[in-house]
């Protein structure tokens, strides 16, 4: 016989379990980055009709990595901002990218599993898009999406511009390093530091001979530094702990790229 306590929590369980059924699949996911003490809330306006246009390395993100996004078991490059800028009137939003015109998008936020599945709907929608605002971007909290989007952002030949005031910090700067062609006003803000991954430990923890560096440094080769220079701004960039930014100037990153 089911005693009248035991049936109430079946009752509760039950009616738990219909709310989630039914719940939007556009809800709010909020995410407490303890690193950092910030507080991420990042709500995904996709309507699910981008699954057509997400390429073979954005697929790879679909099960693994998502799971590693809900408890950051991925590297990651991220430097929070107290607020986020004002990307003005957009004609659609995707994820942290604004479109402006036929040729123009804004990108402020944060990089996470979901990113390049919306750059890519993004693109399928306006196919003409070659230019890339990068106004306040803080990196990345899944960074092998960073890298799949900063990929495609080559593919794309955008160019990618830090505005007047814009600042980019952590994994965003890998993505400006994308840029076919590459901008920056003076007053542009770059912020670097070290990569962690998922036990808390950083660049420097690794051996020099640790397959881990490989992926970095051939990524700035990739972007068009020679190996000296790919060497030296990794250097750099782990000079500086995870939990901290150091900040370059576009003079400071005109000697390892060249800018137009």
């Amino acid at each position: 016989m089911v005693s009248p306590a035991a049936l109430v929590r079946t009752l509760i369980v039950a009616a738990l379990a219909a709310v989630l059924a039914f719940a939007p699949a556009h809800a709010q996911q909020v995410v407490t980055i303890t690193t950092t003490t910030v507080t991420w809330t990042y709500t995904d306006d996709s309507d699910g009709d981008d699954a057509g246009y997400i390429d073979e390395d954005i697929a790879l993100l679909d099960g693994e990595a998502l799971a590693e996004e809900a408890d950051f078991a991925a590297a990651r490059r991220y430097a929070p901002s107290s607020a986020l800028a004002t990307l003005g009137h957009a004609k659609a939003r995707f994820g942290p990218f604004a479109v402006i015109d036929g040729a123009t998008v804004r990108m402020a936020g944060d990089v996470t599993a979901a990113t390049p599945r919306q750059f890519a709907a993004m693109l399928a929608a306006y196919p003409g898009l070659k230019r890339l605002e990068m106004v306040d971007c803080p990196g990345s909290l899944d960074e092998e999406a960073n890298l799949i989007l900063a990929r495609a952002i080559r593919r794309q030949g955008m160019e990618t511009v830090v505005p007047a005031g814009g600042s980019i910090r952590s994994g965003a700067v890998e993505l400006w390093l994308a840029g076919t062609t590459r901008r920056a006003a003076p007053d542009a803000e770059f912020g670097v530091h070290s990569w962690a991954d998922e036990y808390g430990r950083e660049a420097n923890d690794y051996p020099a001979s640790d397959p881990v560096h490989a992926e970095y440094l051939g990524y700035y080769r990739e972007m068009g530094m020679d190996a000296a220079k790919a060497r030296a701004f990794y250097t750099l960039t782990n000079a500086t702990p995870f939990d901290d930014v150091r900040y370059l100037t576009r003079d400071d990153m005109a000697r390892f790229v060249a800018l137009d």
